[in-house]
């Protein structure tokens, strides 16, 4: 009986579990925007879920640039293999 244990994180039950929790939670964060008062400063940041929206477009954001200077940066395969 050498039967690996596999952790709990990794396992598909738990995966699925921990997203919906996830998203409940956020739901109920961008729900909450119903009943707390927002105390905006410059007009934009006074509309509905716009932590969340303005979040999801800047995480899209330096995604995509760290991949373009990914590409303007990248070296060869074997570029510490070359002798000088």
């Amino acid at each position: 009986m050498d039967k690996k244990k596999i952790h709990w994180l990794v396992q598909p039950k738990s995966i699925t579990r921990l997203w919906g929790v996830f998203i409940v939670v956020l739901a109920l964060c961008v729900a909450a925007g119903f009943f707390v008062h927002q105390h905006a400063y410059f007009g934009l940041d006074g509309t509905f879920g716009f932590y969340a929206w303005y979040g999801l477009f800047t995480c899209i954001f330096m995604i995509v640039v760290a991949k373009v200077i990914g590409i303007l940066i990248k070296r060869p395969d074997n570029y510490y293999d070359r002798r000088s």
